[in-house]
């Protein structure tokens, strides 16, 4: 089984714009699938992938609910599991979370960099602790982003001072920081975080990813892609040169996720 945890889709009426703007503004990134909910589907036909985790973003107050509705409305628990988002300086931020939870959607995905925010800021407080309350995963953007310059909101330096904050499940994407790979081995291996793999392929020094296996075990490493920008046989290829054992594989391409997804 290949659980993917970290992919993207829209609605069918933006989801062209939403990629074109995307990659443009990342440096022209070659999507692999026009953006849609049925592009996703058969990009993980073809490629092996049984189940999506998709991961929202509201970019603004007045978008949280209707991309929780999105996220709500693909949500099958079948081939796909959404999680929501909300814009933390949204003036009902903390209802928006309940309706999340009521809406049967397992998590919250927050980018900073799009929305604005340093994952250490104390004004997140309050927000990660109605996480916590709610029994809810979070799924951070960690690292640098191509779309945006420094300084970035998602670093491990950051990241490790907010997970204090938490008593529910945390992963910081990408390896623990796009760019950030002592970083993440200076401050996030070894605790209780989960480091999703994606966009990793080309990116991440096989150095580097053995040094974080090593340190952080592989029992809260989580396969993904990053899709649209990346696909599971490229990420494939990277854990295929790490030298796992079949049964660390089978923890990262899906028993970790099916634990922590409790599916």
């Amino acid at each position: 089984m290949l659980i993917d945890f970290h992919t993207h889709c829209f609605p069918d009426a933006i989801a062209s714009r939403a990629v074109e703007k995307l990659s443009n503004a990342s440096g022209g990134l070659y999507p692999h699938t026009d953006g849609t909910v049925s592009g996703l589907k058969t990009l993980m036909q073809g490629s092996g992938v049984d189940i999506a985790v998709v991961l929202n973003i509201a970019t603004n107050a007045h978008q949280q609910e209707k991309v929780n509705d999105f996220a709500a409305s693909i949500n099958n628990e079948t081939d796909m599991l959404s999680f929501g988002s909300v814009f933390p300086d949204s003036p009902d931020v903390l209802n928006e979370l309940e309706r999340i939870k009521a809406l049967g959607l397992k998590g919250v995905k927050f980018h900073p960099d799009y929305q604005g925010f340093h994952v250490d800021d104390p004004k997140m407080k309050p927000l990660y602790r109605k996480i916590s309350e709610l029994g809810l995963i979070t799924v951070f953007h960690a690292g640098f982003d191509y779309g945006f310059p420094p300084p970035y909101g998602g670093t491990p330096d950051k990241m490790v001072k907010a997970l204090t904050w938490f008593d529910s499940p945390v992963v910081a994407a990408h390896w623990g920081g796009v760019n950030c790979n002592e970083d993440t081995l200076r401050y996030l291996c070894g605790t209780d975080i989960y480091l999703d793999t994606s966009f990793g392929y080309s990116m991440m020094p096989k150095y580097y990813a053995e040094k974080i296996l090593e340190k952080h075990g592989t029992d809260k490493i989580l396969f993904g892609t990053d899709t649209p920008w990346h696909t599971a046989p490229m990420e494939m290829r990277l854990l295929s040169s790490l030298r796992l054992s079949e049964e660390e594989m089978d923890s990262i391409t899906h028993k970790n996720a099916q634990r922590l997804l409790g599916i």
